[in-house]
């Protein structure tokens, strides 16, 4: 329960404590930004790392003078680029014995899968708006031989956009005092709409399960 109380605390007030790290690292904080965006990105086994929010936040805490946001941008976007794609090659080089290893859960491959079969190639960009399909849509991108060339003008195009949403939303909303006063709250609401569109596709899921059952 202790643990529990001190990952909400962590997640609320995320923005003291990478104000925390700021403070400490210096210009450092560059460097795990972009290893988190990398990591959350590049690797099926790490898609619970924040992205929007810490992305959104790091948009805030540049408005403030702590960072700076167009070193921030390329950065990041270029994480996010970067990190796909060692995704995509990751899944090309298991193939069909990916399904077959214990630590990858077969739900999400599933999940993503069935977000293909909807929206095709279009999934490498609409997925950066969904956490956990974020993180394995490359990875069974890679896994169906999609064509490297095809998947690439998607991936770069999704991670720009990715980025530069969250961050120039952060930093111009930043400005507002309301924000200012109220940003756990404004954190909270981020998350939450981040995973809207992973709750839609769930409830979906389970309604075409039923439908095809009935």
């Amino acid at each position: 329960m202790d643990l529990l109380k001190q990952l909400i605390d962590y997640v609320l007030h995320f923005d003291k404590h990478l104000g925390e790290i700021i403070l400490q690292y210096g210009a450092w904080t560059y460097g795990l930004l972009f290893l988190v965006i990398f990591l959350e990105t590049g690797f099926v086994v790490t898609p619970f790392l924040p992205g929007d929010s810490l992305i959104f936040l790091a948009g805030t805490l540049a408005a403030r003078g702590s960072l700076n946001v167009w070193l921030l941008f390329v950065l990041l976007a270029f994480a996010a680029v970067a990190g796909d794609t060692v995704n995509y090659w990751i899944g090309h080089y298991l193939g069909d014995r990916a399904y077959n290893i214990k630590w990858i859960k077969r739900e999400y491959l599933d999940r993503t899968h069935a977000f293909f079969e909807k929206h095709g190639g279009k999934t490498i960009f609409l997925a950066r708006f969904v956490p956990i399909v974020r993180t394995f849509a490359p990875f069974v991108a890679g896994i169906g031989r999609m064509s490297y060339g095809y998947f690439f003008s998607y991936n770069v195009f999704g991670g720009i956009t990715w980025v530069a949403l969250f961050l120039f939303s952060g930093y111009a909303l930043a400005r507002v005092q309301w924000i200012q006063d109220h940003f756990s709250v404004v954190t909270l609401v981020i998350i939450l709409i981040s995973l809207v569109p992973m709750l839609v596709e769930i409830w979906k899921a389970r309604r075409e399960t039923v439908e095809a059952e009935a």
